[in-house]
């Protein structure tokens, strides 16, 4: 069989293939193979993946590598976090929320966070022993970020919050939260606060249960609630208040990008998945691959996830740059993660039957990929965004 890093013909673009960069994709897809393939059945059925993961993947040195040398980290820039994501999706990993940890929650830290918060936080991080989430979405407030209701107080030299959060990745197993809230209700977008919050034996802070999803289930996804929470003064991401929503903002593309980035790397998996099987399974007397409507298919999928991968490693190349605009990555994440669901859509149609059963790695890849269309902004928003560019 194909692996599926090998399925597609696009050359390695010289931006990636970089000796330090290929050393850490070969770490990273070593630990994916020995610390991660052979537990996500167990993991799907648990709705959670062990936590002591977290602190083995500390100890392979492969969290947060873009992370500043000053803090702990290896220096590294987005084409580590981008052969990271694509090793983990090929591998069918994505269960495990180290994607939000790396390139989404810690990045908020060393871009934004005070030079004590980045000292405290990310050597935690980079060890695991701080597992990493950010709590935006609310029962009421999803893509619109300005309608969310969360509210923190000044009280004496802390913080009182208050809320409730849902959809949060890592919500189970979280103990370092980034949590959107309003310091300003009346300021609009100008009254968001992001907070760096340490959850561990917190007084009002509590996890509601994990979500019971579609898909992702071995993903630990959950609701959580602030009850009258206090936090110091130093939680305050930045230590200047309103600056939320502008860094949400910057923040964005990177994390549309990610989104995009898995979505190749999980239409590859489920490329080798196919074609293997269509050489393998029989119909009429011959394999299913001999076919001529089974070959077409197959090409047209192999155009669209080729077109697909060029884009993202486009986009790349811009983010690396710091050329990436927020149109742009939204073009990225709506275009292929609706590429995304169609390919392994037409894929569970190539496998028959057995493609509807859950034992198949293309039945949990057709109920995964559903959300990508959803989280990040759903691709609706991404159409907005792009309209007013026009």
């Amino acid at each position: 069989m194909t692996s599926p890093a090998e399925i597609l013909s696009n050359p390695r673009p010289a931006w990636l293939d970089q000796e330090d960069v290929n050393m850490f994709e070969h770490a990273v897809r070593g630990f994916a193979e020995k610390e991660l393939v052979p537990h996500l059945e167990r993991w799907e059925k648990e709705g959670v993946v062990d936590r002591e993961v977290w602190n083995k993947a500390g100890e392979a040195g492969i969290l947060c590598p873009s992370c500043p040398e000053e803090y702990g980290g290896a220096g590294g820039d987005w084409r580590h976090d981008y052969v990271f994501h694509m090793a983990l999706a090929e591998a069918g990993t994505d269960a495990w929320g180290s994607s939000l940890h790396n390139s989404i929650v810690a990045p908020y830290v060393w871009h934004y966070g005070s030079d004590e918060q980045k000292r405290r936080v990310l050597p935690k991080m980079l060890s695991g022993e701080y597992v990493g989430a950010i709590a935006m979405t609310e029962p009421g407030a999803g893509s619109d970020l300005q309608g969310v209701k969360t509210t923190a107080v000044r009280d004496g030299n802390g913080w009182r919050i208050n809320g409730a959060k849902t959809f949060i990745t890592n919500g189970g197993t979280a103990n370092l939260i980034v949590v959107v809230a309003k310091t300003d209700p009346k300021a609009g977008a100008k009254g968001t606060s992001l907070f760096v919050i340490e959850t561990d034996g917190l007084d009002g802070f509590r996890r509601g249960r994990n979500l019971d999803k579609v898909g992702l289930k071995g993903q630990d996804t959950a609701e959580l609630f602030f009850d009258d929470m206090f936090v110091p003064a130093d939680a305050l991401l930045g230590g200047e208040e309103g600056r939320g929503f502008i860094q949400l903002m910057e923040q964005l593309p990177q994390e549309r990008l990610q989104i995009a980035v898995q979505g190749v790397g999980m239409m590859k998996r489920a490329l080798a998945d196919t074609i293997a099987y269509v050489k393998e399974r029989k119909a009429f007397g011959k394999a299913v691959i001999e076919f001529q409507n089974t070959q077409f298919k197959l090409a047209e999928l192999k155009t669209k996830a080729t077109v697909a991968e060029v884009f993202v490693q486009h986009c790349s190349d811009l983010l690396i740059q710091g050329k990436l605009d927020a149109a742009t990555a939204s073009m990225a994440k709506y275009w292929v993660t609706d590429i995304q669901c169609e390919l392994i859509d037409e894929c569970v149609q190539l496998h028959g039957g057995y493609g509807f059963m859950n034992e198949y790695a293309i039945a949990r890849m057709w109920r995964d990929a559903r959300v990508q269309r959803i989280y990040g902004g759903t691709n609706e928003i991404m159409k907005l965004l792009i309209a007013r560019t026009l």
